[in-house]
């Protein structure tokens, strides 16, 4: 049932007595809170939720909620009704020990969109962020014959790109002014939803005590606009996965919380969150290590990562022996093969450019072996290409021998763990080249190139989105037809990991592989390597696409995180053109309600796929381009020194906010490129001019301040002031908080900061410069640089 009042909260115990319960057998997956809407039915396996070898589960009832477990399918499904608004607590049992689950509910807002077309089309229909780009599902009408198309749809609070789909043409909306370049040498349009509820709300940690019986922690509850204190049915308190019934004092706002040291693991997360007249705050996350906070000494898990993203042939030619191009007479450079190799990767770790750097993960492209001869694409111009990036798999296990062989990785990834670098490797898991044996043996574990209605299955993204081919050369597997197929290739990714100790997968095309092939991929993962090993496997995955389709392959079951690319696509109109931080703290709050504000997810500005971010900062991009035509015919150059100061700038963002920072290679140099092949050009280590040096140097300082700093790792994001040019945020854990100020205009800037007066500031110390900033009256004054930043350590 919903705990509702003190009597049932305090008095009653859900399970066990705080003082009685045992860990020893507990789960050790942190189960995150499950998002819901009102009214609308939500359907979950319970091993998404959580490890276990077997689930014996049964889920409590709870008021305004329809609750129905089918233990033979492992289904959970789950109703809230009209009345459901919040957090609730939905209570289970896992072999007999007693479970929390935190439930947020959210009401909708029922938004019109309008479409008043030339003459009459046959069909018309709404897509965009809100339903993954899906273009087939959201038909307008145009029932009074007035001529305008209308469609009301429920959706939540955010900010969503969109367009009409006319007839099978994708159209912008006239009628709204509001759009963005779309990357793709067209424009989308932009809506935001206004939250349901008015004024802010938000959780303060304000910090923690500790002796050998206890911690205690002090929390503050901070509502704009309204002081009523709270009640104890309004505070929730989870230790890892259960409900905390006592050592919870109520003062005011204060909530007080102390926890027996006795009852405390090797590591535990302590969340905290209010929910006050059906409004939650954020959840204030704080992780513990043998009973005291993390810090970010000898401690490394993945919130720490700094990934470095290298494509093998583009980085550094270590061994001339091996750098054969492909022979084609229609194949220039931009597709073949350019020499870069392993050897030139371990050179570099040896050169100590990564320690310099301060990246701490590489994510290394495919090694696996790629055809040996040049393949035409299948969209017009039709271009020839190689497999020079590794995504054309033709062996299981063969290394690609213009990159080395699997020896020669294996000290690669030895080399890499004694200098305190990670390796997450890159596994291909949609797709085979036709030489591939899997394709010649195996024919019914791979889709059909030819559709029942005589199209074929090409790069219909959305359409045929589990089964749809790259190219008329790469078989896409089918797995949800061929269980031998999942089978094969998850032993194939644990083959990977096991002979070569790499510490987790970049997966590529992950939208396009159905789930039940990434929950079976972790299993394995878990049973052979994590619980035997007593180690974390991180996996990030590529989909571009909706929050609610990136999330449903981000949880406990399936992958560790994706590339946040629903934040990419707002902040890079944000750094390189005129579109406000205001729009980039709206995607950023609704990140935060998707993933929690202390997600893994895969921050970045760059990456293979994209145009390159210094081509829009210079202005290559500008108007209706086409990146294709830019890259093959106009190879872009950097131009403007201010291109320079966004880079940084951007990246400072990048380094200081929840989540895993990913650099993609030549991004601490400015490296400029417009869309494949463009973007992949080779890596330059020597003469760099004045600019790229200072950038080197600027991104290095930030990548150190993330690393020595547990509040940028662990901490929680306050939003503090934002307009059109200047962003204001905090990050705060048990032992800091950074304040972090963006200013994207041209000019100096002085901003006054209001500093949360619940905190009794004194003092900012400038991370970079060690400038010292006295706080009077709960405010700072600082004078930022045009395109400029600072991060101050407050005391």
């Amino acid at each position: 049932m919903y705990l509702k009042n003190i009597q049932t909260k305090f008095i009653i115990l859900l399970f066990l007595s705080l003082s009685s319960i045992s860990f020893a057998q507990k789960i050790s997956d942190i189960i995150e809170p499950i998002n819901l809407v009102s009214e609308r039915q939500d359907t979950f396996l319970v091993s998404d939720f959580f490890y276990s070898e077997n689930y014996d589960v049964q889920f409590s009832q709870l008021d305004n909620f329809d609750i129905r477990y089918n233990k033979a399918t492992n289904r959970l499904v789950i109703f809230p009704e009209n009345k459901a608004e919040g957090i609730y607590v939905l209570n289970f049992t896992n072999k007999g020990t007693g479970y929390n689950i935190l439930l947020n509910v959210n009401k909708p807002v029922k938004q019109l969109f309008t479409y008043k077309p030339e003459g009459k089309p046959k069909r018309v229909n709404l897509f965009g962020t809100f339903n993954s780009w899906n273009r087939e599902n959201l038909s307008l009408t145009d029932e009074n014959n007035d001529g305008i198309y209308e469609i009301t749809i429920d959706i939540e609070p955010g900010r969503y790109e969109y367009k009409y789909f006319v007839d099978g043409k994708e159209l912008v909306d006239p009628a709204n002014p509001e759009k963005i370049p779309n990357g793709m040498g067209d424009f989308n349009n932009i809506v935001i939803i206004k939250p349901v509820h008015e004024g802010k709300v938000f959780l303060h940690n304000l910090g923690a005590s500790f002796s050998n019986d206890n911690i205690q922690l002090t929390l503050y509850f901070d509502k704009e606009n309204q002081k009523r204190a709270l009640t104890p049915n309004e505070v929730f308190i989870f230790l890892d996965n259960q409900l905390l019934a006592e050592g919870i004092n109520l003062e005011g706002n204060k909530i007080k919380i102390t926890i027996p040291s006795k009852i405390l693991g090797k590591e535990n997360i302590l969340r905290a969150v209010v929910n006050q007249d059906g409004q939650p705050t954020n959840i204030q996350n704080i992780f513990l290590k043998d009973g005291k906070p993390v810090d970010t000494k000898n401690n490394f898990d993945w919130h720490q990562s700094i990934i470095y993203s290298i494509m093998v042939d583009r980085f550094n030619d270590g061994d001339k022996k091996n750098s054969i191009p492909v022979i084609h007479p229609q194949l220039f450079k931009q597709a073949n093969y350019n020499g870069g190799d392993l050897q030139g990767i371990i050179n570099k770790i040896k050169d100590g450019y990564f320690n310099k750097l301060g990246i701490n993960t590489l994510w290394i492209t495919p090694i696996i072996d790629n055809t040996d001869s040049a393949y035409q694409e299948f969209p017009a111009p039709h271009r020839y290409y190689t497999g020079y990036h590794g995504y054309w798999p033709v062996h299981p296990t063969n290394v690609e021998e213009r990159f080395g062989n699997i020896n020669l990785f294996k000290e690669l990834v030895s080399l890499a763990h004694q200098n305190n670098i990670k390796v997450l490797l890159d596994y291909v898991a949609h797709h085979v080249h036709i030489e591939h044996p899997f394709w010649n043996q195996h024919r019914d574990w791979f889709g059909k190139l030819e559709l029942p209605d005589g199209r074929k299955n090409l790069r219909l993204w959305d359409e045929q989105r589990l089964t749809t081919w790259f190219e008329p050369y790469m078989p896409s597997f089918d797995y949800t037809a061929s269980p031998e197929a999942v089978e094969a290739m998850t032993d194939n990714a644990l083959w990977w990991l096991k002979e070569t100790n790499v510490d987790g997968f970049r997966h590529d095309a992950v939208k396009h592989v159905p789930n039940l092939f990434w929950r079976r991929l972790t299993e394995k993962i878990r049973e052979e390597i994590e619980i035997p090993q007593n180690k974390k496997v991180y996996q990030i995955g590529e989909t571009f696409g909706g929050f609610e389709l990136i999330k449903s392959y981000v949880n406990n079951g399936q992958l560790s995180a994706q590339f946040n690319f629903n934040i990419y696509d707002v902040a890079i109109p944000v750094f390189t053109g005129n579109s406000p931080f205001t729009s980039l703290d709206i995607q950023m709050q609704k990140s935060f309600d998707i993933y929690g504000e202390n997600n893994l997810m895969g921050n970045l500005i760059d990456s293979h796929d994209k145009v390159r971010f210094m081509a829009y900062a210079d202005g290559d991009m500008e108007g209706n381009v086409d990146p294709t035509d830019i890259a093959w015919n106009k190879p872009p150059k950097v131009d403007h020194s201010s291109s320079y100061k966004k880079l940084k700038l951007a990246l400072a963002f990048v380094l200081t906010s929840p989540g895993v920072p990913v650099i993609y290679y030549g991004d601490e140099i400015g490296m400029t490129g417009s869309s494949d092949p463009d973007n992949r050009r080779m890596m330059r280590f020597s003469n760099l001019n004045k600019n790229e040096k200072e950038s080197f140097s600027t991104i290095s300082k930030l990548t150190k301040i993330r690393t020595e700093h547990s509040a940028l790792n662990y901490g929680d994001f306050q939003t503090l002031q934002v307009d059109d040019n200047s962003y204001v945020y905090m990050r705060s854990d048990i032992n800091e908080r950074i304040l972090v100020v963006l200013n994207k205009d041209n000019k100096n800037k002085n901003i006054n900061i209001n500093l949360p007066e619940i905190y009794y500031l004194k003092e900012g110390i400038d991370l970079v410069s060690n400038k010292s900033y006295k706080v009077k009256n709960n405010s700072i004054q600082l004078n930022i640089d045009g395109i400029g930043f600072k991060i101050l350590k407050l005391k």
